[in-house]
């Protein structure tokens, strides 16, 4: 894992160091979420050797690893960011303010909350009705699936604010 000081001396200016260096973790974020979905689109490659028994699970399966390590790195940002931030405190991190509210208010629930069919009775319902419509094996399957859109917006949330700071810091580089 990277030190907590790693968000700061890519380049002169600090600012412009954190902001490369969260957009960087937010792409690692992206990335392992896709990792989710490019795993769970790979299972019909699979179908022919592994019964839906032991498929399905595993696809289930991808998608909390993929929920539980972009939770990893969302927190991850987080942290380095805040340190980042601490040690950099004589210059103007208002400009920041965009990524920060980000971290404010997401993430809303914590994982414990989003595997908790009981706290979800939304997502629990829409993946009982994809389970009847579909495969009742498919239900664990549509709700991680509802967990890992809820972490794709999150990081979607966290690039759009990036996006929008670099637009503004653009200029001193």
């Amino acid at each position: 894992m990277q030190q907590p000081h790693s968000y700061l001396g890519a380049t002169h200016h600090p600012v412009v160091s954190i902001v490369k260096s969260v957009d960087r973790d937010v792409e690692r974020g992206e990335d392992i979420l896709m990792l989710g979905y490019s795993l769970v689109l790979m299972a019909p490659l699979f179908a022919q050797l592994v019964p839906p028994r032991i498929l399905l699970p595993l696809m289930a399966l991808s998608f909390v690893l993929s929920v539980c390590f972009a939770r990893r790195n969302f927190h991850s940002i987080q942290q380095q960011l805040d340190a980042a931030m601490l040690m950099t405190e004589s210059q103007d991190l208002s400009v920041l303010r965009p990524i920060t509210d980000i971290f404010k208010e997401h993430p809303q629930h914590t994982l414990t909350e989003g595997f908790n069919p009981l706290k979800n009775p939304l997502r629990t319902v829409k993946s009982f009705l994809g389970g009847i419509l579909i495969n009742p094996l498919w239900v664990p399957i549509f709700y991680t699936l509802g967990l890992q859109f809820a972490e794709d917006k999150q990081l979607h949330l966290l690039n759009k604010a990036v996006i929008s700071v670099e637009d503004k810091i653009k200029h001193w580089h």
